[in-house]
């Protein structure tokens, strides 16, 4: 695994010396990493700021980069209509180069932490995929805007409105709709956004919603995707959606953050109302329940109900809401440390790691630089002075984050 990871990086390396490229929520590895970046450690509202641009609604999405481009969505109200769109800037000054209205929706109910365009977009091959859960998804062209071909028949009853991200995997976009009953996640053809498959989660759980995005893993050499819902972590074959192990973490349900892959082991967060830690082994014996057989150790303490893990130098590390920072060695569940990184504001947002450093970036605009190491070492703090939940995308020499009304791209 360690030793894939590492080739993954050489090519990505070699990628990006050509082109800016995070194309998706948590980046070219799906894990926060951006190798071979050259980012700033210090910025405020005016220093190692390159632009700010007004972006009209809101969405806690994150930004997407191509190239010499950023791909954001966003969801207008205008007396109870949602416009729900996509929108192509120039990275090198924050123009505009194209916007796109996809869906038109009557405004439905959403949790203040929520927006009606809380899905991140995915670049691949010249095209822009864009979910907005039960509003529907799309692909446009990405040069032009164009939509090259729309899904509107899934249709389900949210709970606190939309939620996470899709995953390509293969030929195929997949993604849950863990709604208020009868949750199921869905494969779409990625060619034509007809409906591949459709699998029920069969979880029996009080809360059904969750929020999470799937992550696609190698396991003896094939594929399986990754899918946290309420009360069990699921996974499926991307061909035809049967389901190959599941394990049971009871009643946790809103499940957000997206899980990681490391060491043949999944790291998993359990959700709302008081979310654990578990490592479970993934190997080529992990089939049907596997909640007794492949649990390795799990954390109890501290843990993120939105903010996704990362991992940095063999040592893992999870933000909780309230800015608990924990150091675990991912091999035993050994916690090294837990400290606060900030007093002020929430965290939604997942971290990134870049340049040597790690960053965790609060509700209020603050983010906190932190060194990868067993003890705790806090670098600096940044305050944008703006509210935002999204996390951050990554270009070559910065960082681009949309707040409550703007899109920043930070740099020397």
């Amino acid at each position: 695994m360690i030793r894939t990871l590492l080739f993954s990086a050489l090519l990505f390396s070699a990628a990006n010396a050509r082109a800016n490229l995070w194309p998706e929520f948590r980046g070219p590895f799906k894990n926060g990493h951006a190798p071979e970046v050259d980012v700033p450690l210090e910025w405020s509202e005016k220093k190692n700021i390159r632009w700010r641009v007004e972006v009209p609604g809101t969405a806690w999405s994150s930004p997407v980069i191509a190239d010499d481009h950023i791909y954001i969505t966003t969801a207008i109200e205008d007396g109870g209509k949602l416009s729900l769109q996509a929108q192509c800037h120039n990275s090198a000054d924050g123009s505009t180069i194209w916007k796109k209205e996809i869906f038109t929706r009557e405004a439905d109910h959403q949790h203040k932490k929520n927006s009606h365009a809380s899905p991140t977009p995915l670049f691949e091959n010249g095209k822009i995929y864009c979910h907005f859960s039960h509003h529907g998804t799309a692909a446009l062209d990405a040069a032009s805007g164009e939509i090259v071909w729309k899904q509107e028949k899934i249709k389900f009853d949210p709970v606190h409105g939309t939620g996470g991200s899709p995953a390509l995997v293969g030929d195929k976009l997949i993604f849950s709709c863990d709604g208020k009953e009868a949750p199921v996640v869905v494969a779409l053809n990625k060619a034509d956004g007809k409906i591949a498959w459709k699998t029920p989660r069969n979880v029996e759980v009080s809360r059904m919603f969750s929020f999470s995005t799937p992550l696609a893993i190698e396991v003896a050499g094939s594929t399986q995707v990754v899918v946290p819902g309420s009360g069990a972590v699921i996974a499926y074959d991307p061909e035809d959606g049967s389901e190959i192990w599941r394990f049971l973490y009871g009643e946790g349900y809103s499940v957000v953050p997206r899980p990681l892959y490391f060491d043949g082991k999944i790291y998993v967060c359990s959700g709302f109302n008081r979310a654990i830690l578990y490592a479970v082994r993934v190997d080529q014996d992990a089939e049907g329940d596997i909640t007794e057989s492949h649990l390795e150790w799990k954390v109890e303490k501290a843990i993120p109900k939105e903010s996704s893990p990362i991992i940095v130098n063999n040592l893992l590390f999870v933000n909780d809401d309230k800015g608990i920072l924990s150091c675990i060695d991912p091999f035993t569940g050994e916690v090294h440390y837990s400290e606060r990184l900030n007093p002020e504001g929430g965290y939604s947002s997942s971290p990134v790691f870049a340049s040597g450093h790690l960053f965790f970036h609060n509700g209020e605009g603050i983010t906190t630089v932190v060194k990868p190491a067993t003890t705790f070492e806090k670098v600096t703090e940044n305050d944008l002075g703006e509210y935002g939940l999204s996390s951050f995308g990554v270009v070559s020499d910065g960082f681009v984050v949309r707040t409550d009304e703007a899109l920043i791209r930070i740099g020397k």
